[in-house]
């Protein structure tokens, strides 16, 4: 019977590669979208991964992600440093400001200012240069793989910002001593590092303009302990890494309305194959009534008839599911290249097969109600 059922489901080619069509577009489109939210998901921590030096992170209650400019006072690095558990605490400033390319455009950017001391907190990677080239008069770091795109001047004809190149911030110059290369964010400003003491001289004077406190535990500190003693002496709010990334992903999720977007998109897929894979399947099932009322005169019960449909949109899952997965992967190459969101962990290939196996027991049931209402008797007439 098993046999009999995949003859007939390849029987008609163009109804056989239209079903495969049908669900590997649908197949493709979820996991292609649901690939892309995660990257995009995933780059809302981008900062904080780079910055990843830290075991926690102290902050004002009120930040919602990590780019959410909320001060704090300077005399709370003191603080921290005072509670026992804790080997260093340094302090760190980001926040939005504005530039001038030398050809008088105008961006906005990320300042990052580093510790003096230890330049703790640092991009991970150096393209030009070195990071303790910081310590020269007005030295910034600019990101080398954003600059082409971010801080292009195109007066004389276009040309990148690049190491030697000087700008202004707050219309206060500032050299360009190196490079590095940081994660692909999702915020679109670049993001430019210079030291702690000359980030504050470089931004408009307010009377807190501390951001966050990187603190490092002590080996062997209670966790716990530590991070309730911090809050219970600055009255602030401490964060590891992962929590940080998790509140920055889940204010970015809910506060624009990104993942409404792409979960519609995802909708749309499941939506798509199942029409096309129902529309096909039922049309493919009309077609074969006769074979079908064949087997029922021959004795076949509608539980093996229906094992026999079933069959067939399992076979036809499979090979959907797999074309579509590996175009949307090999999209998704073509997309990381192009410098866009694109991240397909395991989950998604496995949540894209229940959807695709789901949608294909749906068109097979759709079309399974003709074959247990067919009469073996159709067989004989003319």
């Amino acid at each position: 019977m098993w046999r009999i059922a995949l003859k007939m489901l390849t029987g008609d080619r163009l109804k056989y590669f239209g079903l495969i069509a049908g669900i590997a577009f649908a197949a493709l489109l979820i996991a292609q979208q649901a690939s892309i939210l995660v990257g995009f998901i995933r780059q809302t921590g981008a900062f904080i991964r780079d910055t990843a030096q830290a075991d926690l992170w102290l902050m004002d209650p009120q930040v919602r992600f990590s780019q959410d400019p909320v001060p704090i006072r300077d005399t709370v690095t003191q603080l921290a440093r005072g509670v026992e558990g804790v080997e260093w605490a340094i302090p760190l400033f980001q926040g939005y400001t504005r530039g001038k390319l030398p050809d008088g455009t105008r961006f906005t950017l990320i300042l990052v200012g580093l510790d003096d001391a230890t330049l703790m907190g640092g991009p991970p990677q150096m393209v030009q240069g070195e990071l303790r080239d910081l310590r020269n008069d007005r030295a910034v770091l600019i990101d080398a793989v954003s600059s082409p795109k971010k801080l292009l001047m195109r007066q004389g004809g276009e040309r990148a910002l690049t190491v030697g190149d000087r700008f202004t911030i707050n219309d206060n110059e500032v050299h360009i001593v190196g490079s590095y290369e940081g994660r692909r964010s999702f915020f679109w400003e670049p993001v430019v590092f210079t030291t702690y003491s000359r980030s504050l001289s470089l931004v408009p004077p307010e009377r807190n303009q501390l951001s966050f406190v990187l603190i490092r535990l002590a080996p062997g500190a209670d966790v716990a302990r530590v991070r309730a003693a911090l809050e219970a002496r600055t009255g602030l709010m401490t964060l590891n890494n992962e929590e940080f990334i998790a509140r920055t992903a889940d204010y970015i999720a809910t506060e624009t309305g990104i993942i409404v977007n792409f979960g519609m998109a995802i909708a749309l897929g499941f939506l798509i194959g199942t029409l096309v894979a129902g529309q096909t399947f039922y049309n493919f099932t009309l077609d074969n009534l006769r074979h079908y009322g064949a087997l029922k005169a021959m004795g076949v019960t509608n539980g093996r008839l229906a094992g026999m449909v079933l069959l067939q949109a399992m076979v036809v899952a499979v090979l959907g599911y797999c074309i579509g997965v590996g175009l949307g992967a090999a999209s998704g190459k073509a997309m990381e290249s192009a410098g866009l969101a694109f991240s397909m962990p395991w989950e998604i290939p496995a949540i894209t097969a229940v959807a695709i196996v789901s949608v294909s027991a749906i068109a097979a049931l759709l079309s399974l109600r003709q074959v247990f209402k067919l009469e073996p008797a159709v067989v004989f007439k003319g």
